[in-house]
């Protein structure tokens, strides 16, 4: 298991790939997050992205991650309390932390272009 704190103005999305650049893992889930944001960029449902300006908590994520790419969607709440949710994009900086733990996968997945979707889609690798 991986469990980790996220410094003020980091990155998420860059954080995330760089603790698995940093593990032995080959393929990891994230189950656990907390913490707030200073802005957000989140892909809709609809494909759109999103810019998110003000602070946030985190109140949900969860995601798959490979050494080839990761998959998550979060949800935060604004001062308001009002939730948004999406999938994470660069650009959401950390505001004073994001305490992280994710556990290593037996399966080795990866992260490869569908045509079909336009995006990366999971792939179980059997072959290993």
């Amino acid at each position: 298991m991986i469990v980790s704190r996220m410094m003020p103005g980091d990155d998420l999305k860059q954080g995330l790939e760089n603790l698995m650049d940093l593990s032995e893992f080959k393929s990891g889930i994230i189950v656990c997050m907390v913490g707030s944001l200073n802005g957000a960029v989140l892909r809709m449902s609809n494909g759109n992205n999103k810019n998110f300006v003000g602070l946030f908590e985190i109140v949900s994520a969860l995601g798959t991650i490979s050494e080839n790419g990761i998959h998550m969607h979060i949800a935060i709440s604004d001062t308001e309390g009002i939730v948004y949710g999406g999938h994470l994009l660069n650009g959401c900086k950390i505001h004073t932390t994001a305490e992280i733990a994710i556990i290593e996968s037996e399966i080795c997945f990866k992260r490869i272009f569908d045509p079909k979707t336009g995006y990366k889609e999971l792939v179980i690798k059997t072959d290993l």
